[in-house]
């Protein structure tokens, strides 16, 4: 039982692996989880990551319950943000991340996948945010993200029921980009994953920058960054290259300088 980090090609497979418990995290994987996330953001040679639980049963369930519920708070813990930072809880990775949720994605899991950038489920797949439920609310960004990714009453009816959705319906939604066959799931993830490892990682790390801060700033602000974020990648060793392969009809060849 881990978090289980594989590397291919550039890109960083991520796998929740704890299967017997609907792969449920306590605080060690969420220290191991954290980890991962930081070796992805710093890493060069890393460009995406993909995201998946281990098993064929659960993407996450989110935080453990036995363990998370019953565990006494630390009240100095409330003020050390800096710890173990994850993916839907303040760390900046600019790198695209691909989540491939292969069942149960429930809780924690839910606020894991809406902190991803493309998200591939199978068809047997559920989301809920099921804490209400349980006495406590969606934490780690549940709250905060999702009603800019779901129509109001639909994110307002998964907040407040804590009943969950099908895959299907989530697709209705715009909750996630594809429903598959669980024989594709994987396939499919790499294969955007692969797309996006291809391309210009500059340039892919500052458009999610760029889009993910405009919701914080004004459009003035916004374009100004855009503008001033532009003019420094067209500097860039990938901008030539980009030129020169369009130019020569050729593929480019992305080095990320």
């Amino acid at each position: 039982m881990s978090i289980d980090v594989e590397i291919e090609d550039h890109i960083a497979i991520i796998t929740i692996n704890r299967p017997d418990r609907l792969n449920a995290m306590d605080a060690e994987h969420y220290h191991g989880l954290s980890q991962a996330w930081m070796r992805v953001r710093d890493d060069p040679e890393l460009r995406v990551a993909v995201v998946t639980g281990g098993g064929d049963r659960a993407f996450t369930v989110g935080a453990d319950i036995k363990s998370f519920l019953t565990r006494k708070p630390e009240w100095a813990d409330v003020w050390l943000t800096q710890r173990d930072q994850i993916l839907n809880r303040g760390i900046e990775l600019w790198k695209p991340v691909v989540s491939a949720i292969n069942g149960f994605c429930l809780g924690g899991g839910v606020t894991l996948m809406l902190a991803t950038d493309i998200r591939i489920a199978s068809d047997t797949a559920t989301f809920g945010l099921s804490e209400v439920k349980r006495g406590i609310i969606a934490a780690n960004g549940g709250t905060q993200r999702v009603l800019s990714q779901l129509p109001y009453p639909i994110a307002m009816e998964m907040l407040l029921t804590g009943e969950p959705i099908p895959a299907q319906a989530a697709a209705h939604w715009g909750l996630i980009n594809k429903v598959v066959p669980r024989k594709d799931l994987m396939p499919t993830a790499m294969d955007y994953a692969r797309r996006l490892a291809s391309l210009a990682p500059l340039a892919l790390q500052a458009a999610k920058e760029l889009a993910i801060r405009s919701r914080d700033v004004d459009l003035a602000t916004g374009l100004r960054m855009e503008q001033l974020v532009s003019n420094l990648l067209r500097q860039t060793d990938d901008a030539k290259e980009g030129a020169r392969a369009f130019a020569e009809k050729r593929p480019p060849v992305f080095e990320g300088r």
